[in-house]
């Protein structure tokens, strides 16, 4: 008997973006799966949905999936969304599943650890105390401070060429509401927003930045940091000031809580920032695959 597929009400809306959220259920009633698709709502990107299938392994291969991918991908085809994108972890049930339902293979990405507990701080210090001629960092915690923000929304420019491998990602548009959002957003979830910004000292410009999001902005807190966006302008490149920011972020993350392990992920074909990574001692864990679907 297939699945019942309802379709549920999610709270989860940013000023970037809304979900539409899925349940599949058995005969009884039974939870059996879920779907979640991300429809970006911002210029640049209203184009693209993202979606997340997830069914117990238990109930896998009886239609669960199939049921809730075709749900997800008509509300995209609604929507008038032209790209639906999914991930997938290398050699997962997943990896098998959306090719074989029409998904496309666009973007390799690599994920990499850093276990504070067992890095020695003294390196990251060494990397800082490397002169940058011309160049300075600044920090904070949090929303971006007011006589920044202007600054800092244009310096996201940098992220404009990153490597998405085929992905019809589009892009995404920066501005002060934008930035300050992003800021609210993590510090309302409970966890603390971490910047580092590289600042060319001659015209006061910020033309690199490189953002940690610490769980649960305590001392105390033990478990995973994610490293969000690290990126420098196309002019300012050469300069190793991403591995310099990097570092600083590290020790910042080292002295809030030391227990911490930090999180990375890269595309694969970024060779730059993956020996940035690897300077700073993290390890590879695993490789995901992005998949696009093609409306």
């Amino acid at each position: 008997m297939p699945p019942c597929v309802t379709q549920l009400t999610d709270l989860a809306v940013t000023p970037s973006s809304r979900r539409l959220v899925w349940l599949a259920s058995g005969a009884d009633g039974v939870p059996l799966g879920s779907a979640f698709l991300r429809l970006f709502t911002k210029e640049g990107q209203t184009h693209l949905a993202e979606l997340e299938v997830a069914v117990h392994p238990a109930e896998r291969r009886q239609g669960v999936g199939t049921a809730l991918l075709d749900a997800a991908v008509g509300a995209a085809r609604e929507e008038r969304r032209r790209a639906v994108v999914a991930q997938a972890e290398q050699g997962s049930p997943g990896d098998a599943f959306l090719p074989a339902r029409g998904f496309r293979r666009v973007l390799t990405l690599t994920y990499a650890r850093l276990e504070l507990a067992a890095a020695d701080p003294g390196h990251f210090t060494r990397i800082l105390e490397q002169p940058r001629p011309g160049y300075h960092l600044t920090d904070w915690t949090g929303v971006v401070p007011t006589g920044l923000a202007r600054n800092y929304a244009a310096s996201r420019r940098a992220m404009d060429d990153m490597p998405m491998g085929d992905t019809d990602y589009g892009r995404v548009v920066w501005d002060v509401e934008r930035v300050v959002a992003a800021a609210e957003a993590i510090a309302k979830r409970g966890d603390s927003l971490y910047t580092v910004a590289a600042v060319h000292t001659a015209s006061g410009t910020i033309v690199g930045f490189s953002e940690l999001v610490l769980p649960g902005g305590s001392k105390d807190e033990k478990g995973d940091a994610q490293h969000y966006g690290t990126a420098v302008l196309p002019e300012h490149r050469g300069h190793a000031l991403g591995l310099w920011m990097k570092a600083k972020a590290i020790l910042h993350a080292h002295r809030q809580a030391p227990d911490l392990a930090l999180l990375t992920d890269t595309a694969e074909d970024n060779t730059p920032m993956r020996q940035v990574n690897d300077a700073l001692g993290y390890r590879p864990t695993h490789t995901a695959i992005e998949y696009q679907f093609d409306l």
